[in-house]
């Protein structure tokens, strides 16, 4: 019984530290720069011309230098890239995504770190990327194997 109560106290309090991050500044930065970028009919248009494209542009991977639209698709699959992460719109919203992110992956690293240096927390970021974090068995970490 007393595990049970642990565990719906330990839910209670990952339910209040996910409150408070939907509450931070980070969250409503990115909910507004993705509101923009949703609701901009230009950068629509770029995000829209470049998905299209891209369904062509993996059609042409299939066969790659020997299909016959390889050159243009490629030359255009590039300049509609380029012209979406130039957008205002789209170039806010990327970094308050990456503020988001390095956000979550910061509380992922405390918590992990909290019960253990040898916790595997997932991150997409190298510079929480240290030592013994990420790196057990399998990895040659801390347990020094290689398998």
């Amino acid at each position: 019984m007393l595990a049970t109560s642990e565990r719906i106290e330990l839910l209670d309090y990952a339910e209040q530290l996910a409150q408070m991050v939907l509450e931070s500044d980070i969250v409503e930065q990115y909910q507004i720069c993705l509101y923009k970028m949703q609701n901009n009919k230009e950068t629509q248009e770029k995000i829209n011309r470049f998905v299209n494209l891209k369904e062509l542009y993996e059609e042409v991977q299939r066969f790659g230098k020997y299909h016959p639209d390889y050159k243009m698709v490629m030359s255009q699959i590039r300049e509609y890239k380029r012209e979406m992460d130039l957008d205002p719109n789209v170039a806010e919203f990327k970094l308050a995504e990456n503020d988001l992110q390095s956000l979550l992956d910061e509380i992922s690293m405390l918590v992990g770190g909290a019960v253990s240096k040898q916790i595997k927390v997932p991150s997409g970021n190298p510079f929480f990327d240290t030592g013994s974090h990420g790196s057990g068995c399998g990895g040659g970490g801390s347990c020094s194997c290689s398998a």
